[in-house]
């Protein structure tokens, strides 16, 4: 049964609570205040999802016009390189020019997601993107290839008497869309010669510029080349440069919804209707070396990196001389955890991209030298890249944006 407190009880009770009211008041501290838990809308703040909106908007663009002003000023280091061997053709300055468009495709590749939107660079009406970086190429288009020593428009003086950029430019694309004749992959086979190597890339001699046939076109045709691409690189900067008037403006008037349908689409496009399959799958599945990206090089694995990178810099925002909100900062308004999935799945991506053994065409023969790592590394990433743009997708639903992914 209960017992009562007795008097002694109550008497010690007493005497311990006075001694506790005297400790108390011969510190200098007071008691410690209750903890109360704020409310929900003090330790999370409310996102402004159509501020946000905006402020992605905006720093795209910026990061566009960095990344193009980033790509022509390694360009311009190249045409001054391959000036430097047509004034002087041996096999170093060969070596140097070289090396200079591997540099300038390195600041190149990463650009290639500001597609697939019909922005300036692929404008139905007069994007420049099938004179920048058409693939594949018939290079006997241009130059001789091995059982045709006659082939392409540098031997044929008759027909094509001078070889200029305006030529060059109309002739691109004629008569089939691998009759390919400017921009990037025009430089690197004029550059490298048809990779006729197994382990390695193509090996063009020097006296191609100095005592063989058709030299002096030849450095003609490489100059004007040069000098073509950075007229459209040169147009891409002007297209996204601040100040109104061009491209950008138009961009930045458009309602934040829209803008960002475009945005998203150039990432998941190139995620993976572009990358994983026009330039990896398709390779992958048909073996084939003529499908390869940029093949007279073996610079085919460091294109890869570059696009993946590319993607990465919009969805997080950091594009390397810039940084803001990118997508997976919006979508995280809505779903935060969709957004951490997204952003490891860009980390996977771009590593398994790193992880590709060069050169790319030893993953695509039946030769001895067929890698079964590098095709299941290949195949891994290629997998990598369309879960990205699945969840890309899913995220960019949320907000009522519907994007297509194909290419």
């Amino acid at each position: 049964m209960d017992r009562k407190p007795t008097r002694i009880t109550i008497a010690v009770a007493a005497l311990a609570l006075c001694v506790f009211l005297i400790a108390m008041a011969c510190t200098n501290e007071p008691p410690p205040a209750p903890t109360v838990p704020l409310p929900d809308t003090m330790m999370d703040p409310v996102v402004d999802v159509e501020a946000l909106k905006g402020e992605v908007v905006a720093h795209y663009a910026n990061g566009v016009h960095a990344l193009y002003s980033q790509s022509l000023a390694s360009a311009r280091i190249m045409d001054t390189a391959i000036d430097a061997f047509i004034a002087d053709p041996n096999p170093a300055s060969l070596d140097a020019a070289k090396r200079a468009w591997l540099r300038a495709r390195e600041d190149y590749g990463p650009t290639e997601v500001f597609r697939f939107y019909g922005g300036p660079i692929d404008n139905e009406e007069n994007g420049p993107e099938g004179l920048i970086n058409a693939w594949p190429m018939d290079e006997s288009y241009i130059d001789y290839v091995e059982g045709n020593p006659t082939a392409g428009i540098i031997n044929m003086p008759d027909e094509y008497s001078t070889i200029a950029s305006d030529l060059i430019i109309s002739l691109n694309e004629e008569g089939g869309e691998e009759n390919v004749s400017t921009g990037w992959h025009a430089i690197e086979f004029l550059l490298w010669g048809q990779d006729l190597n197994e382990n390695g890339p193509g090996t063009r001699p020097v006296e191609d510029y100095t005592t063989n046939d058709n030299s002096d076109r030849r450095a003609q045709y490489l100059a004007v080349a040069s000098d073509t691409l950075l007229v459209h690189l040169q147009d891409m900067v002007d297209a996204w440069a601040p100040g109104g008037g061009n491209y950008r403006a138009e961009f930045l008037t458009k309602p934040a919804n829209d803008a960002l349908v475009d945005i998203i689409t150039g990432a998941g496009a190139l995620s993976k209707g572009e990358l994983a399959g026009e330039r990896m799958f398709v390779a992958y599945s048909e073996r084939s070396q003529e499908d390869e990206h940029s093949c007279f090089s073996d610079n085919t694995v460091a294109d890869i990196v570059g696009n993946a990178i590319g993607v990465r810099m919009v969805l997080t925002g950091d594009y390397g001389v810039v940084s803001g909100p990118g997508i997976i900062d919006l979508f995280a308004a809505d779903n935060e955890a969709l957004a951490d999935r997204l952003t490891d799945e860009t980390r996977v991506a771009v590593s398994m991209a790193h992880n590709i053994p060069d050169p790319f065409d030893q993953h695509l023969t039946d030769t001895a030298s067929d890698s079964a790592f590098g095709r299941s590394q290949v195949l891994s990433t290629i997998e990598a890249l369309e879960k990205q743009a699945d969840t890309i997708v899913e995220g960019a639903a949320a907000f009522g944006f519907t994007i297509n992914t194909s290419v």
